[in-house]
């Protein structure tokens, strides 16, 4: 039996492939046709009778091969493995993805269907780091069919399939789970808002009333369980709402009703979370009333999250309330804000290093802007009861209401000439 052929052997080699840069490498291979022309396409052409350039050197052809000297180390990597038996026995062979890569290039340019596959097979398996995935996106589309399961993990999903996670994921996203998973909870909260998210790219899922009657759903439970949270924090002495634990949980409902919203607002479904809070601020604001502890101005940074949010759906004109409800909620959360700031704030200072405290500047500002166009549209009296409060307490600063007070002014002032005017203009149009 003969012995199997081996690249490099000189003595038995019938054919030289030279490889050849513009930056002037060349090596010399020695091979042998049988194996070139039985696992290559581009050396069965080369070598055979047909080609008119084939030279011959000490009784061998030659075959010259150019290419870029990036590519240099995969092209001898190919002629090497064309003498392999790659049966998948062997995993070992690629030395990482962007190696695989390089010689899956050089397969395909060479007509090489054997190594073609095998890079394939391996590269659809193996994991990829994100530059290692942005080369594939690179360099793999439109190289054919053949590759194409390399990019399977990358292809859209049908619609079908992004529905089913988006509710499982949703379901999970306002559960309760064990402290212990809340990393994962986070998780899916961010992957949720970026499913729905236009950036730019279109949102992975579409809004259709069956998400959204879904979302209304899940929140609503949620508030739900929360709201028996209130009743039994409300139901117990005074001394035990501040205990740590209870606070947490607490918490963590206010933290997730700060993404809620955040979704909610997205899908343009604010309006029954919204009336949620409205009823509940009493509670909520009864149950914060405790001895400033850590954990207690952690809760009232979560609670002026959502407060935010949530006046800002008022005070824009996006949820639309009676005006009994718009007054109730200034009267309950602007007293919590004046008193709840300057609580943070010292916090923040003592706790320079503390994540737990660090409060966007910008949202404090634009809390006041929203409370202020809150006041703006209540009737002038409940304006002026307002106002007068504000004037006469320790903690004008904030929310700095001047805005509002230099329009409630001019109003009063020039009210009875507007009105005055305009019912005259009413009375003449009605005698014509």
């Amino acid at each position: 039996m003969d012995a199997p052929s081996r690249i490099g052997d000189r003595s038995t080699s019938d054919v030289v492939v030279r490889l050849r840069t513009q930056e002037g490498h060349d090596e010399w291979i020695y091979c042998h046709s049988n194996i070139l022309v039985e696992k290559s396409k581009y050396f069965a052409d080369r070598l055979s009778e047909n080609w008119p350039t084939c030279q011959i050197l000490d009784s061998r052809n030659c075959v010259e091969v150019y290419c870029q000297e990036s590519d240099f180390n995969h092209h001898v990597n190919v002629l090497r493995l064309l003498y392999l038996v790659i049966d998948g026995s062997v995993d070992d062979l690629w030395n990482g993805v962007k190696n695989a890569l390089g010689i899956l290039q050089v397969a395909l340019e060479l007509g090489c269907p054997q190594i073609v596959t095998a890079c394939v097979n391996y590269l659809e398996a193996v994991p990829w780091e994100e530059s290692e995935e942005e080369e594939i996106l690179r360099i793999i589309p439109g190289k054919g069919s053949e590759v194409g399961p390399i990019l399977a993990r990358l292809q859209p999903v049908n619609p079908s399939a992004v529905h089913g996670i988006f509710i499982s994921t949703l379901r999970f996203a306002t559960s309760s789970p064990p402290s212990l998973m809340n990393d994962l909870k986070s998780s899916a909260q961010e992957q949720l808002e970026y499913m729905v998210t236009e950036d730019d790219d279109s949102p992975l899922i579409i809004a259709n009333d069956e998400i959204k009657s879904e979302v209304k759903d899940c929140v609503g439970r949620l508030f739900s369980r929360f709201n028996n949270l209130l009743e039994a924090f409300l139901c117990e002495p005074t001394e035990s709402v501040g205990e740590a634990g209870k606070m947490k949980s607490f918490q963590s409902y206010l933290a997730d009703f700060s993404w809620a919203c955040q979704l909610l607002t997205k899908l343009e479904i604010m309006r029954e979370f919204v009336n949620s809070w409205v009823d509940a601020s009493d509670k909520i604001v009864k149950v914060m009333q405790s001895s400033p502890t850590v954990e207690t101005i952690e809760t009232k940074l979560k609670a002026v999250e959502v407060v935010a949010k949530v006046l800002e759906s008022i005070g824009y004109g996006t949820v639309i309330l009676p005006t009994a409800k718009r007054l109730h909620m200034i009267n309950v959360w602007l007293p919590f804000v004046r008193f709840t700031k300057p609580l943070i704030d010292s916090a923040m200072t003592d706790n320079e290093d503390s994540l737990a405290f660090k409060i966007d500047g910008e949202l404090w500002q634009s809390l006041e802007s929203t409370i202020v166009s809150i006041i703006l549209a209540l009737p002038s009296t409940n304006q002026a009861e307002i106002l007068t409060e504000w004037l006469a307490n320790e903690h004008v600063q904030y929310p700095d209401l001047t805005e509002a007070f230099e329009v409630w002014c001019f109003r009063s002032k020039v009210a009875k000439r507007r009105l005055a005017l305009l019912e005259g203009d009413h009375c003449r149009a009605s005698t014509l």
